[in-house]
């Protein structure tokens, strides 16, 4: 009942109005040329229901009209797509033929309601209208017509109202989309998801690495007061930054959709500018690169690169200049990715937490492998298992 009472201040109840409307436009124009035959636009809009593109069409009125809180939505109650089976298309014809039928309603009452008011107040006042066809209707006591004289106007808005809901409803209905629409659209989404946590990966791994390179770097040739180490130290921070820049350029295009990216990720191949960082960090890299690992299948050597790129970063942040053991070996039918680390002995130092080790875990199930990382023999390891038979 509230709902009834707010429904003329909703500008919604308008736009509907206006949609049950626009039908008789066909039928006046009909009944102006064919007036014998006034059923005619119930069957001429058989033919136009097959049309795929009249779906698209409806359901962009309706959608305006109908539901304007769906719009700009991308999982709306309305489909915006032309027919694309043949079920839809019969969806499409039992929509007009239901619209032309309330339409006729709607319109019907939004005549003679007024008309009858009009009379009931010409009748209240002594008058009578000539011709006058709601005669039958029309109480002869001018108060009783003064008193019902707004009737007709609440009826009238009741009437739209109850038919703008039963038409929102029909359309919502015949108009949805489809089961494959929506499998469409679901799919879409979720690809959608991947690549922006896909994006967020890649930005924590890499400008996270450059960043920890830097820090520790800095630091280093600040306490060593060195010439020489600071000199190789600068060397080391501006390459990890000019490749964190590149990496930072590319997934800002991905981010603006300009095509392909500027440079492409990096793989195991390069390795050794990964070891090559750490090393000038301080720590002892014990590294083992075993088999062709420019062999790999493009995911799985991406992937691996930013594990490794990962599992070091975590042990120069957290662990500082230790001695590290790495270990990538491409075994059969899968690649192993092994990389473990001293523990230094530093009060509140925190294991296993951060979107790192769970950024790793990602990539492995990803590619349907797995990830393990935690305390081993005294130390921290970081191992993974990536599949290389259904990649390739």
């Amino acid at each position: 009942m509230y709902r009834l009472l707010r429904a003329p201040l909703r500008p919604v109840t308008y736009s509907r109005w206006l949609h049950l409307c626009v039908p008789l436009l066909l039928l006046a124009i009909w009944m102006f040329v064919v007036p014998e035959w006034p059923w005619g636009p119930m069957l001429l809009v058989l033919p136009f229901g097959l049309v795929p593109w009249v779906r698209l069409a409806e359901g962009l009125q309706a959608q305006f009209l109908l539901t304007p809180y769906d719009r700009g939505q991308a999982e709306g109650a309305i489909s915006l797509a032309p027919s694309a089976h043949w079920s839809d298309r019969w969806r499409t014809v039992l929509w007009l033929e239901t619209r032309m039928v309330i339409a006729i309603g709607a319109v019907g009452a939004t005549v003679w309601m007024p008309a009858m008011s009009v009379e009931l107040v010409a009748t209240a006042l002594g008058h009578s209208l000539d011709p006058d066809p709601l005669a039958p209707f029309i109480p002869e006591s001018r108060w009783v017509a003064a008193l019902l004289a707004p009737v007709p106007l609440v009826v009238l808005m009741v009437v739209v109202v109850l038919l703008g809901e039963l038409i929102t409803a029909a359309a919502t209905r015949l108009l949805s989309p489809s089961a494959a629409e929506r499998l469409s659209a679901l799919e879409e989404r979720t690809e959608q998801l991947l690549e922006r946590t896909r994006i967020a990966r890649e930005l924590h791994d890499s400008i996270g690495h450059a960043l920890t390179v830097a820090v520790v770097q800095a630091g280093a040739a600040r306490a060593a007061g060195d010439p020489a180490f600071t000199d190789r130290a600068l060397c080391a921070i501006e390459e990890t930054g000019r490749a964190a820049l590149e990496d930072l350029e590319r997934v800002l295009g991905v981010l603006r959709e300009s095509g392909q990216p500027p440079s492409q990720r990096p793989t195991l191949a390069e390795a050794d500018r990964l070891l090559e960082s750490a090393r000038a960090s301080g720590s002892e890299v014990d590294a083992q690169l075993i088999g062709p690992l420019d062999k790999l299948p493009g995911p799985v050597t991406r992937e691996g690169y930013r594990i490794l790129q990962e599992a070091l970063t975590n042990v120069l942040r957290h662990c500082g200049p230790v001695p590290v053991r790495v270990r990538v070996e491409m075994a059969g039918d899968r690649l192993d990715l092994e990389v473990t680390n001293a523990l230094p002995e530093r009060p509140g130092l925190t294991l296993g937490g951060g979107s790192g080790l769970r950024g790793i875990r990602e990539r492995a199930a990803l590619l349907g492998g797995e990830a393990e990382t935690g305390v081993y023999e005294g130390g921290w390891r970081v191992r993974a298992r990536l599949p290389l038979e259904r990649i390739r």
